[in-house]
């Protein structure tokens, strides 16, 4: 299981949560999506490496901005 953390903005409600966790589930290997609209921080874990292209891609596709990862403190 691979974990990783991406920054997004111009989230501003439930909604915008759900747009993005849809794109980023259909990418393959996906397993779970994680949104904080606050913070703009959305948690992926996937069985695989993600491209950052495809992710890039998935967050635009729902309409928003890619911003970039961020590093995950366990």
């Amino acid at each position: 299981m691979i974990v990783n953390g991406y920054t997004v903005s111009g989230m501003s409600c439930g909604h915008c949560a759900q747009s993005v966790t849809e794109e980023l589930t259909a990418l393959p290997g996906v397993t779970d999506v994680s949104v904080d609209v606050e913070t703009g921080r959305v948690t992926v874990k996937s069985a695989e490496a993600l491209a950052e292209d495809a992710v890039r891609g998935a967050v635009e596709e729902a309409g928003y901005t890619y911003e970039g990862t961020i590093a995950l403190v366990s």
